[in-house]
């Protein structure tokens, strides 16, 4: 199963989701614009109806991590690690699994951790 990840914004990594999946449901456009209260807002919405849907809990897991919340991105990092794996698509040609993915993200929790002491 394929899937789209917009996560790999605000991992630091570009990715251009293609535009007939860009849609607003995972939180790319309000994460690529800055806007995380918003694509917190709706990806806290889209996540009540698909809990299980890596994209929206990684995206989500991210926006936590820059605004300072590292527990409970923790906790929605080692969710999806908790799941199957999914092979996600980061752009047209880039894909890249949803572990790998949230392994990404627990580690740069941790350097965000280190590097404030």
């Amino acid at each position: 199963m394929r899937m789209l990840a917009v996560t790999m914004v605000v991992l630091g990594i570009a990715a251009t989701p293609s535009a007939a999946n860009a849609q607003d449901h995972t939180g790319y456009r309000q994460i690529a614009a800055g806007n995380y209260a918003r694509a917190e807002r709706t990806l806290t919405t889209e996540l009540k109806s698909f809990p299980q849907r890596p994209e929206l809990m990684l995206n989500l897991a991210a926006i936590y991590r820059h605004t300072d919340r590292a527990g409970e991105a923790r906790a929605l990092y080692e969710s999806v690690l908790a799941q199957p794996d999914v092979l996600m698509d980061l752009s047209a040609d880039t894909t890249a699994s949803s572990h790998v993915l949230a392994q990404k993200g627990l580690r740069q929790l941790s350097g965000v951790q280190l590097s404030s002491r």
